[in-house]
Formats: C-alpha cells, structure tokens, sequence
C-alpha cells in the first residue's frame, strides 16, 4: 500500500515539474517533443502521439510522435480512436482495440507498430474547446486504468496551455516575418523607377541645359513617364485602401506632389526647358493620380465582363493561354461600374500572371436567385496555406522577395507592389459586395521559394496539361445582389 502511495505521489511530482518544463517553451517543435517524452515516462508506455486539429482542412494531423514523422499522418476529425475523443470531448481507455470498431488500423499498417492498449484523452483550451489529442500507447506494466486517465488528463491542461502560448508565439512571429517581407518587397518595388526617375531626370536637366528637345529626349521622356506612373500606380492604391478614413488619407503619403515639385525642379533649373514635354509630363502625371467619386448606375455584368477580357486578350498577346469565358442570363447590378470593372480587371490580370503558359483562365457570370457570383478561376501553382492567411493584409506579394523580379504586367509572375487584394477589400467593404477565395497549392511546388518553369510542357512533373488543372489553381468569387436597386444618384 505504502508502496502504491509513493509511485502515486511520484507519478504527480512528475506532472508538475511537467507544468514547469512546457509551460516555459515557446518552440513549437521542442514543446512537442517534450511532451511526447514525457508522457511517455508518466504514463510508463512504449509510445505516445499528439494529434492537432488542422480548421483549414478540417482533419487531424500528427505534429510530432515517437513513431511517426512530423505532418506525416492526416485523418478525418471523425476517424479513429483520436478522431472519436476530438470529436466528444471524452477520455477513452481501449485495452484491446482491434476489437474495438472505434480503432483504425491505418495508422499501424503505415508505421509498422502493433498498438495493444491506447489511453487517448482531448486536449481542451480553458473555454473547452478541443485543439487536438494525446495518446500515449502499449502500457508497459498491463493495462490502462481509471487512475492512468486520471493522471494524463491533470498533465494535459498544463500541455494545452503550453500548446495555445505556443502557437501565439508562433502567429506573432508569423506576422512579424510577413511585416518583414512586406517592407522588402515595397523597397524592392520602388527601387526601380525611383532609380530611373532620378536618371530621366538628371540627363532632361543637362539635355535641355546643352541642346534643344530631340528624339533622343523625347524616349527619354516617356520612359520617365511610365516610371511615374507605376509610382503613381501605388499611391493610387493606398489611396483606394484609405478611403472612407479620413484621418488616414491625411497622413497618406502624396506622390502626386512630391512628383510636381520635381518636376517645378526641373523647370526651373533647365535653361531651355521644352514647354511641349513639361506639358505633357504635366497633364500625364495630373491624369493617373486623378480622384474620382463614386457613382452609383446601373450596370450590366455581361457587358462589363466582356470588355473586361477584350482588354486582358489584348494585354497579354504573346502568352500561350486560353482564357475561357462563362457568361449565362442577363445579369444587371445598381453599383458603380468603373469600380467594379476595376475589381475584376485585378483579378483577371492576378489570375494570369499566375498561370503558366499552355494553362488555362476562366471567367464565370452566374444567376443564382437574389444573387450574382463573379469567379476567376486560374489553374497556376495556387498558394501557399501560409499566404493564404494573409492575402488580404496588404502589400504582400506570394513570391519571396529574393526571388522577385519586376516584369511586364500579364507576363507569368510578373509582379507587382501586391496592394490588389486589399484595394478590392477596400472597395467591397465600401460597395457592399462580398470577395472570397478558395487555393490549392501545386504539391510539387509545396514551397514559396518552389519555383515553375512558367510552361506546363516544361514541368518536369507531369506528362499532359490536365494533370497540372487537377493538382492546383486559385478562385476568387465575387457576390453582388441581383437587380438594379433603386438608391441615390452620384455619392462620395
């Protein structure tokens, strides 16, 4: 008896100097490993596991185990002896369980281990809300017991809350790297025509200093022209992101005029300065950073849709792509059309840039009672379950910064300031409509860093086109209510 009353007083000093180990570790992976290791000595048993539920998939996947590799096993939240106590919230001891229907044998014929008892017990936040399970496997000393159950579920509230700081730690650092990259990928961004800014405009001073304006000047112009306007580009978009907040929009940086006090620089420092090209800088540079008010009308999809894609079409000749459109019924919305027009113009180019060559676009127009949906479905190399959280964050872009490159706009990963998706955010909470998204990453190219060879014919992957459509691909949807409400004219 004195004997039981010290290994049971043992047993529990072993479970706090467990709170005391796990409860002190932030690293995800350490904090697993060091509870598999210690389940395993308190409970006595050959072998332990943790199974954490994944929301995105909703499945449940081995993180860490002594038998199996990390992520190496994935089941259905309701499969299995883990999948049973995830989904009721209740311990379960089974001493015999291949005769027991609640078992699946899987995971024993994939790892090679013959499981003879299980204690499985759920991992419960502090609002008993499930996060995954333990189970600790083949008692070494007979069977699992009541006073077992017992003793692991005391232990696992220490391991759960270790598991929730955890992955705080984890989120946050996850947004300090996705902060990181936003500003890399921003001064990677303006680099670029910043340099060639400053170049346009030094060689226009000594030109118009020297020699009157010639052909060779006026290249010289337009390339400074559309330099301006891709920094133009990403003024305008912080300014679409700003809108409706008021105090925001102030602090806003203005590039517009920052760009006309160079540009009075110029003027002013040129001995013969060409009245035609500071003009036409002038009105260029008045022309892209223009505001508008929005203006509600009514607009029809079908329409809007088909110019839409004409202009895509037109924008990217050169690219081997079939872009397939779906436009059925008459679908007709009171919104404002340059608006939405701009929103699925976003899309459509996003769409193709991610989409390698010998791929294929498509756009749909659907009617489905009161409601219109809008999809553009691309069958590129998809994103990233990471990225996926963050797309509409703003400014960032899928491509890590190293490996980005600015290129021609439709061209494949041709780039960009990555500010679409939350301008479109903006404009939906404005507008009312509702942008969703769904994304499968090419299992090849499981990585950010994985690159495509930008033409399905060179995937050293698969043998036919069909196999790249089934594997990966992203569709975004757009949800307007059906029918040209009656409401205001013309509103800011």
């Amino acid at each position: 008896m004195r004997q039981d009353a010290e290994e049971k007083v043992a047993r529990y000093q072993m479970i706090c100097e467990l709170g005391q180990m796990v409860t002190s570790e932030v690293n995800l992976e350490a904090l697993f490993d060091l509870i598999i290791r210690q389940t395993t000595r308190i409970m006595g048993c050959e072998k332990a596991s943790v199974f954490l539920f994944d929301p995105r998939h909703d499945q449940l996947w081995a993180w860490a185990s002594t038998d199996l590799t990390r992520n190496s096993i994935r089941i259905s939240k309701s499969c299995g002896v883990a999948g049973w106590v995830f989904s009721s919230k209740v311990a379960l001891i089974l001493n015999d369980p291949y005769n027991d229907p609640r078992f699946f044998p899987g995971v024993d014929t994939r790892t090679g281990f013959r499981t003879r008892s299980i204690l499985c017990i759920p991992l419960l936040t502090r609002q008993q809300q499930a996060v995954g399970t333990l189970q600790a496997l083949n008692k070494i000393s007979g069977d699992f017991t009541d006073e077992d159950r017992e003793l692991l579920t005391a232990a696992s509230y220490y391991m759960t809350i270790a598991l929730e700081n955890a992955k705080l730690y984890e989120d946050l650092k996850e947004l300090d790297r996705a902060r990181e990259r936003v500003i890399h990928h921003l001064s990677h961004e303006l680099r670029t025509p910043l340099s060639i800014l400053a170049g346009v405009i030094s060689r226009l001073k000594k030109a118009l200093n020297t020699a009157g304006p010639g052909a060779d000047l006026e290249r010289t112009l337009l390339r400074g022209e559309r330099n301006l306007e891709r920094l133009v580009s990403i003024q305008r978009k912080i300014d679409d992101i700003l809108s409706g907040r008021e105090d925001a929009a102030e602090d806003a940086p203005d590039l517009h005029q920052l760009a006309q006090r160079l540009l009075s620089e110029v003027v002013d420092e040129a001995a013969d300065t060409s009245p035609e090209l500071v003009r036409r800088l002038a009105d260029r540079l008045a022309a892209v950073t223009r505001r508008r008010r929005i203006v509600r009308e009514r607009v029809k999809l079908g329409l809007l849709l088909q110019s839409v894609c004409d202009t895509a079409e037109a924008a990217m000749r050169g690219r081997e792509l079939c872009l397939m459109r779906h436009f059925g019924g008459e679908a007709e919305v009171y919104t404002d059309g340059g608006i939405i027009g701009s929103v699925c113009e976003g899309l459509l180019k996003n769409a193709i840039e991610n989409t390698p060559d010998d791929g294929v676009v498509e756009v749909s127009l659907e009617m489905d009672g009161d409601e219109i949906r809008i999809t553009v479905t691309d069958h590129g190399v998809g994103i990233t379950p990471a990225n996926q959280t963050l797309i509409f964050s703003g400014f960032f872009h899928t491509q890590p910064t190293e490996h980005y490159a600015s290129k021609k706009p439709y061209q494949f990963n041709a780039g960009g300031a990555g500010a679409d998706l939350l301008r479109i955010k903006s404009f939906a909470a404005r507008l009312g409509f509702h942008i969703g998204f769904t994304s499968r990453r090419c299992p090849f190219l499981p990585k950010d860093e994985d690159s495509c060879p930008g033409r399905i014919s060179a995937c050293r992957f698969i043998r036919a086109p069909g196999e790249c459509y089934a594997n990966s691909g992203s569709t975004f949807t757009l949800r307007l209510p059906a029918g040209p409400a009656e409401g205001p004219s013309p509103t800011a």
